[in-house]
């Protein structure tokens, strides 16, 4: 059964780094599209930054210049480095993917989430 299995989140001060991970697992036949989402307590779920079908980023205003978004096509990982961490960065991070697998030709994955943690 596919999965996305997230890591590298954890508590960091003010204008830390972090790298995310998602990797994906399973009978995967194609990745469709790719993404990291977030949600702050008391706040709507929103994306951070995402990969198009072609591999084009897409960010957050909130989040240009400080965090990039890539993907290891050979290891089926996704990553996201996160630079110069606000406090407003805090949030539950999620990862998202678009998948063909054997069972379906375009269904939407999700990772349990991974906690991030910014200081003042």
């Amino acid at each position: 059964q596919v999965q996305l299995v997230e890591s590298g989140g954890g508590l960091v001060k003010t204008g830390g780094s972090l790298r995310l991970s998602c990797a994906a697992s399973g009978s995967i036949f194609t990745v469709h599209a790719m993404g990291w989402y977030r949600q702050a307590p008391g706040k709507q779920r929103e994306v951070a930054a995402a990969l198009t079908f072609g591999g084009d980023p897409i960010y957050a205003d909130s989040v240009k210049g400080r965090f990039t978004i890539s993907r290891d096509n050979a290891k089926n990982t996704l990553y996201l480095q996160m630079n110069s961490l606000k406090p407003e960065d805090t949030a539950v991070y999620y990862c998202k993917a678009n998948l063909r697998t054997a069972s379906d030709f375009s269904r939407d994955y999700w990772g349990q989430g991974t906690q991030v943690t910014v200081s003042s």
